[in-house]
């Protein structure tokens, strides 16, 4: 699809271009763990050993590229492994900063993997004054700067560009700039695109909303520097971390409906959050795309001019206490007592989910400073009709 298309246009046609060999306007999955050569080191089109290549995976890391602007994308069997492979990057002596609020997957293998082995993550906060803590936390040792923006699962915002300007003129690891390293998995490409702001690998859960239908695990990393790309390429085939066939062709067939799907987890999660912004009992609002009331999004501004106007589909809330209930208990209740939104972790999906982190998703970071509050609720508002999603929020709460 030619680079002047529309984005509406390209997420359609990106990587799903007709059959090579038939035509077929769905491509076909290569569900295959090797490939006839025809001869002695000659390989035919390339393909040897579906670990190394696969014409389907290969058909999603172009995609995921395209959308994302990068010249080179690398498919992985899940978001962690995609998280676990660029942190590889990183070299025993080395030092990575990482948002002090990230997925609690991420903080266990930087504290659990990455440290035993002699790479040292330093956590810090990212979201207020970028520059200023850039300037305190950056040593001769930092290879990266690795972070989520939105952040999971408190929806801080980090201004991308103001991390790349911080980390320009810093020499780190083997006398070279840091690399910024941003997880896009609450955005996606439909709604910010980090490289266009200068990072230099981007990277994303593919189970959520790339994917879109919660019935595949797969990550997928992107970037235009040659250097980082061939490391990373031969540390998904060296460590073999990589996803199936039909699961890539699962994600394939969810970006041909990202953007609409994501214009309307985001209609439906701005009706939302105004609502539980306007009931008394609740303690606490985070929306990105909130930018006016009691409970606006600190960061308001900086998601309209980040994130192309749109607060995305995540919401996060903290309920007062009520009757005799504290906070935490009217947490749990609710989350035990929506009927449309599902008990459980993941998101991105069509369908609405609600957990509570503390417990489910961010459990490894209990008792750490990334702790988080006990009492916050995480939304992943799906695609259902949102005068129904509000009227099944209003019930719990008001049951709780």
């Amino acid at each position: 699809m030619a680079d002047e298309s529309d984005f509406e246009t390209r997420v359609v046609h990106a990587g799903a271009e007709p059959d090579e060999l038939t035509g077929a306007i769905s491509p076909p999955i290569y569900q295959t763990s090797t490939f006839a050569q025809d001869g002695i080191g000659r390989p035919r089109g390339g393909w040897e050993y579906a670990r190394t290549g696969n014409p389907t995976r290969s058909r999603l890391e172009r995609a995921v590229a395209e959308l994302e602007g990068a010249a080179h994308g690398i498919a992985f069997a899940s978001g962690s492994a995609t998280t676990a492979t660029i942190g590889e990057l990183a070299l025993p002596g080395d030092e990575v900063i990482v948002g002090d609020d990230v997925y609690g997957g991420t903080y266990r293998w930087f504290d659990k993997v990455a440290r035993p082995r002699g790479v040292d993550a330093r956590y810090v906060n990212l979201s207020q004054d970028p520059a200023a803590a850039l300037r305190a936390a950056l040593t001769g040792r930092t290879r990266m700067v690795l972070f989520e923006t939105p952040s999971n699962p408190l929806l801080r915002l980090v201004d991308i560009g103001a991390v790349v300007a911080a980390v320009a003129g810093h020499r780190g690891s083997g006398g070279r700039r840091p690399l910024v390293v941003v997880d896009n998995t609450f955005a996606s490409p439909v709604l910010q695109r980090p490289l266009e702001m200068g990072a230099d690998i981007v990277y994303h859960s593919a189970t959520k909303y790339l994917g879109g239908h919660s019935d595949t695990i797969a990550g997928v990393a992107v970037t235009n520097d040659e250097e980082a790309a061939e490391r990373l390429r031969f540390l998904q085939n060296a460590n073999g971390a990589v996803p199936g066939p039909q699961d890539c062709f699962l994600v394939l067939r969810g970006l041909r409906t990202l953007a609409l799907r994501m214009q309307r987890h985001g209609e439906n999660a701005a009706a939302v959050a105004r609502f539980l912004a306007s009931r008394e009992d609740i303690a606490e609002v985070r929306y990105p795309g909130l930018a006016d009331g009691p409970h606006a999004h600190p960061q308001a501004a900086l998601a309209a001019r980040q994130m192309s106007g749109s607060g995305g589909g995540m919401i996060g809330f903290i309920p007062g206490p009520r009757g005799g209930r504290s906070a935490r208990e009217r947490a749990i209740a609710v989350c035990e007592l929506t009927r449309i939104f599902a008990l459980a972790e993941s998101l991105g999906g069509v369908e609405s989910l609600i957990e509570l982190p503390a417990v489910m998703t961010h459990a490894s970071v209990a008792d750490s400073p990334l702790a988080v509050p006990d009492a916050f609720v995480r939304l992943s508002v799906g695609i259902e009709s949102a005068a129904d999603l509000i009227a099944d929020l209003r019930q719990a709460l008001d049951r709780a």
